[in-house]
């Protein structure tokens, strides 16, 4: 179970949890909340986050790589290499912090992922 989130975390969570109830489209407290629930191990109200978002700006590659995260730390990885996929394909390119994000640790030996990040490596 997780720890209860340190005081500016909580303040940050309600904050932002009241937000999205007077505005339940409100996209920045949309993305801020999934990553504030990640943080304190929520994984699941990330993820719903993630998926909101998605689906309000279905173009938004940092979205879908958030999602891609989401995913791997649910343990979904077959859906998370796809939200990856699709992430690169709508112009995600920071292969430095993909190939050592902590979110996606479950998904750093398989091939697809060796491949993904070789794909958008610089080539010297």
């Amino acid at each position: 179970m997780a720890e209860d989130p340190p005081r500016d975390t909580a303040f940050e969570l309600g904050f932002f949890e009241s937000v999205l109830r007077n505005d339940p489209q409100c996209v920045e407290a949309i993305e801020i909340l999934g990553g504030l629930y990640t943080k304190v191990g929520r994984i699941a109200d990330g993820l719903r986050m993630d998926r909101k978002l998605v689906r309000l700006q279905p173009a938004n590659a940092t979205a879908h790589y958030n999602l891609a995260c989401s995913l791997a730390l649910s343990r979904r990885y077959a859906d998370a290499l796809r939200s990856l996929r699709h992430a690169i394909g709508l112009g995600y390119r920071d292969f430095e912090w993909m190939s050592h994000d902590p979110d996606l640790q479950g998904l750093m030996g398989h091939p697809e992922f060796g491949s993904m990040v070789a794909q958008l490596k610089p080539q010297s």
